[in-house]
């Protein structure tokens, strides 16, 4: 078991990875359609934009929460 403790970034890491799978797989599909390949070449650009977006995400997360405690009305 994981400890508590690294819950965000574990947070980060799925939801970076997951997110980079499904936006590289329609660019991918967009630019070339269904080819021969079509998998290596999804992966290699999976691949390079997780390595942009686990990053990014624990960078912007923090900021994302708080904007959005900002633009939120507390539960009445």
């Amino acid at each position: 078991m994981i400890p508590a403790r690294f819950a965000p970034v574990l947070f980060g890491l799925i939801l970076s990875g997951l997110m980079s799978l499904l936006v590289s797989g329609v660019a991918t599909f967009r630019a070339l359609g269904l080819i021969d390949g079509f998998i290596g070449l999804w992966l290699g650009a999976w691949l390079a934009a997780w390595a942009i977006a686990f990053p990014a995400v624990l960078i912007v997360a923090p900021i994302t929460r708080r904007l959005v405690a900002r633009l939120t009305a507390p539960a009445a």
